[in-house]
């Protein structure tokens, strides 16, 4: 008996932004579809509009996994994962004993096929497209929280925009200049 879907299936119960005063809670479930919509959107550009070469199931497959050790580790506060690079290092580690714990857990036949969506190649254009996409669910959220008038997202919005700014690259910027924008927009802003 393999417990690796079980264990995963309790993303649902793992709420982010603990901090943070939350109009509607964001569950690790939640926002790992988001971030999967998200890379399947971003890959689509790459590979429609600037002639790339992105792996469309490799980059989809990370970011169905891309947090799921934080079924063992629970989510971790940014302020507090990067509070210094020692703390930062020593989450790294057990971040990744937590995906070697997940492993563990399927028979020994897939374990290797699924090695490459929860311990993926980091230099991977598949995998930079997930860290893209998972930015970009937290500046939708701070957006989200914003429209609705929590200002406690105001600084992460700041920092979050920030930092995709920061980002030189034509699919980030083309999904950001295309879309962003909507995620202010009411329910009767937006057009069928």
């Amino acid at each position: 008996m393999s417990q690796f879907f079980a264990f995963l299936s309790r993303m649902k119960f793992i709420n982010r932004w603990s901090l943070m005063r939350n109009t509607f809670d964001d569950s690790l479930a939640e926002h790992s579809f988001e971030v999967v919509m998200l890379t399947h959107a971003l890959t689509e550009i790459e590979n429609t509009l600037f002639g790339g070469n992105v792996d469309l199931g490799k980059a989809v497959s990370i970011a169905i996994y891309h947090d799921a050790s934080e079924v063992i580790t629970g989510d971790m506060p940014t302020p507090v994962k990067y509070f210094d690079t020692e703390l930062r290092a020593a989450y790294g580690k057990v971040e990744e004993y937590a995906e070697q714990r997940l492993l563990s857990l399927l028979p020994p036949q897939l374990k290797e096929r699924f090695e490459n969506s929860l311990a993926p190649d980091k230099t991977s254009r598949e995998y930079k497209l997930v860290k893209y996409a998972d930015k970009l669910s937290a500046y939708i959220k701070t957006i989200e929280e914003l429209s609705c008038g929590n200002n406690d997202f105001e600084k992460a919005n700041k920092t979050i925009k920030a930092e995709l700014d920061a980002i030189d690259d034509r699919t980030l910027r083309y999904f950001i200049s295309v879309f962003i924008e909507a995620y202010k927009c009411t329910l009767d802003d937006i057009k069928l």
